[in-house]
């Protein structure tokens, strides 16, 4: 089992910038690939971006692409999602998850492992 544990969510406005930290502890030997979701009221779920744990490949959805950056620490076993320029469309749930087989990134079932989630809001 992986545990995995968000933080940095909060309140911006529109413009502004927050740093959301996804602590990963248990059985993480395994990890192929981490990544981010977010959910906003009444939407499913979506893709954000991804890592592979093994290298520094990165994959973003166009909606965030030049505006978030992930990044991981494989030593503190922990990524990072730095979100720039924020904009109301960005309020969500966000979500960490990971994975440890498969070829997808982009979809819900491509991970087997979520955390609870942080909210971010952005106001405008």
């Amino acid at each position: 089992q992986v545990q995995l544990v968000e933080s940095g969510g909060g309140l911006v406005q529109a413009g502004g910038s927050l740093r959301l930290s996804c602590a990963a502890s248990g059985r993480t030997s395994n990890t192929y690939f981490m990544g981010w979701f977010r959910q906003a009221p009444g939407k499913e779920r979506e893709f954000v971006a991804a890592i592979r744990w093994g290298g520094s490949s990165t994959y973003y959805a166009n909606s965030v692409k030049g505006r978030f950056t992930i990044s991981r620490d494989a030593a503190k076993n922990t990524v990072s999602l730095q979100m720039n320029n924020l904009k109301p469309e960005d309020t969500a749930l966000y979500y960490c998850a990971t994975k440890t087989y498969g070829s997808g990134l982009s979809l819900e079932y491509d991970y087997q492992y979520w955390g609870q989630g942080t909210q971010v809001t952005v106001s405008s």
